[in-house]
């Protein structure tokens, strides 16, 4: 299954282990065991501190393995064959058992090392999904933090069963000790906001972890705010970042063409290439948590900033540049909340392959809607496109291709206005035609909401001004109205939300912020 490539590069990962691990997998017979055997064989052939172990430890099924260091299971669990984008889950789990470093942030390390509750997480996935893998690579770092954790990755496609029986239709979905957890659009920093939610006690207290005073918070790791830090280190300020995670919606696109000096890439590499390049630099990287709250500074405005955590810490900063970005944005109708992984989705690549022979809806006529009708015409049934406006918004060329698809059908003019579901399950979506004012309705399994984005300012309310529409006002140097503070890419006014409008502007922002500490010291 592994071709030649792939083992000699995981041959040079492995070539520093220093503890030997073993992998265990439940004995029994299944259709797809004598697969996953010959997988972790070859997988276990990269190096003589790898072990395959078959042994009958009650586990799920046949298909499902754990890892196992010295003898005991360090709770990381997975029940299916992790290739395609779990592929990375497997041989991080196997180093980072073996004694790599965890690249955690020390207070996120404190917090789950608290947790005294015993947690069990399961997570569904796709192999298609590439958000999959940051939620069970975060989970299995936690189980390796504290041995109360353990955490499962459970191939959805290989458990039809089960996930029939809890009505799973998104992913990932996260359920601990067998009740939902989180699901839809989740990452890790919103697995750590409901960990400190349900156990309230693993915050604060460490008061020896406090920042000293920076000279720059960057807050958000998309283009705009890796830019920023980059620009900042390299003037020789002392820079701290703060981000639910590294890449932000990039991380989330699927290809990239018009990067200039890059012809094509994807998302995933575009971090990765981002994320190398701030380790060259000595910036503290706060990942996974949030800027609650910024206390502008008194008496004078000139003085630092006082930055409250999702983590309960708290420090000052000479200057903040908020580079947050932007999130999905939502319909806003009756029934689109409730059912978020359960028809309702915004990740058509992570989420289509449950809708294989279904008919599904996607809402919204830009470049992202229709993009995503394409893209789903060769999973589904049938798509039908919603679009409010007259017309669609998006380019000719994706338009044409639309339009003449056997299995895409495109509905102008119209407002959505309920999810309809039965027994956990969407199945229907009303909506009025604009023009006559007539209620219709469409029956469907699924609604892909693609209708742009809405800035992260929530935190910025009373903080700096913002438009009507949450953007972060700047001018031409990504000065915001508090002195001291600026703002750079799609949180912000700048026209035209692209990665390299962002890059550009996350170092002017830097740039301008420099400028600021020279003048002010």
């Amino acid at each position: 299954m592994l071709s030649k490539d792939i083992i000699n590069a995981v041959k040079t990962y492995t070539q520093n282990m220093t503890n030997k691990v073993s992998l265990v997998l439940q004995t029994g017979e299944h259709e797809k065991r004598t697969e996953l055997k010959d997988f972790l064989t070859q997988v276990c052939s990269t190096s003589e501190n790898l072990t395959l172990v078959e042994r009958d430890d009650n586990l799920r099924s046949p298909i499902t393995f754990y890892v196992e260091v010295e003898g005991n299971n360090n709770g990381i669990h997975f029940s299916g064959i992790p290739s395609g984008h779990e592929f990375n889950s497997l041989i991080l789990a196997i180093l980072q058992s073996s004694g790599t470093e965890l690249k955690l942030d020390s207070t996120l390390t404190n917090m789950v090392s608290k947790i005294t509750e015993k947690l069990h997480f399961e997570v569904f996935i796709s192999l298609s999904c590439h958000n999959c893998p940051d939620v069970v690579q975060s989970l299995n770092q936690f189980a390796l933090l504290n041995q109360n954790i353990s955490s499962e990755m459970i191939d959805g496609g290989l458990f039809k069963a089960l996930i029939d029986e809890r009505n799973i239709q998104g992913v990932p979905s996260v359920y601990l000790n067998g009740q939902l957890f989180a699901n839809g659009k989740i990452d890790t920093a919103q697995l750590v906001d409901k960990l400190i939610e349900r156990f309230p006690y693993i915050i604060g207290g460490d008061e020896n972890e406090q920042l000293p005073l920076q000279d720059v918070t960057v807050i958000g790791a998309g283009p705009a705010g890796i830019a920023a830090a980059i620009y900042a280190a390299r003037k020789g300020l002392n820079v701290t970042m703060i981000a639910d995670r590294i890449g932000g919606q990039v991380k989330d696109t699927v290809g990239i063409e018009n990067l200039i000096s890059v012809p094509k890439t994807t998302g995933t590499e575009l971090t990765g290439n981002m994320q190398a390049h701030l380790s060259d630099y000595d910036i503290t990287i706060k990942e996974f948590l949030r800027v609650e709250k910024i206390e502008k500074g008194y008496p004078e405005n000139k003085a630092p900033k006082k930055l409250h955590l999702s983590s309960g810490e708290v420090f000052e900063s000479k200057t903040v540049i908020i580079a947050t970005g932007a999130k999905w944005r939502e319909l806003g109708i009756p029934g689109e909340k409730e059912n978020i992984g359960s028809g309702v989705a915004y990740c058509p690549h992570c989420d289509g392959p449950f809708f294989k022979g279904k008919d599904v809806a996607v809402v919204g006529g830009g470049n992202s809607g229709i993009e995503a009708a394409l893209d789903l015409s060769g999973m589904v049934n049938h798509v039908t496109v919603f679009e409010f406006l007259p017309e669609l918004k998006a380019d000719k060329v994706l338009v044409d291709k639309a339009e003449a698809h056997d299995r895409i059908t495109i509905i102008k003019n119209v407002a959505t206005k309920e999810v309809i579901a039965e027994e956990g399950k969407v199945v229907a979506l009303d909506y009025e035609d604009r023009a006559t004012g007539e209620m219709k309705q469409q029956s469907l399994s699924g609604i892909f909401v693609q209708i742009g984005l809405l800035p992260n300012s929530g935190f910025l309310q009373g903080v700096v001004e913002l438009t009507k529409h949450g953007e972060v006002i700047v001018d031409e140097k990504c000065n915001t109205t508090e002195p001291g503070i600026f703002a750079a890419g799609d949180v912000s006014t700048v026209p035209y939300k692209q990665i390299v409008i962002a890059m550009g502007e996350g170092a002017k922002a830097s740039l301008s912020a420099f400028d600021y500490i020279i003048r002010e010291s």
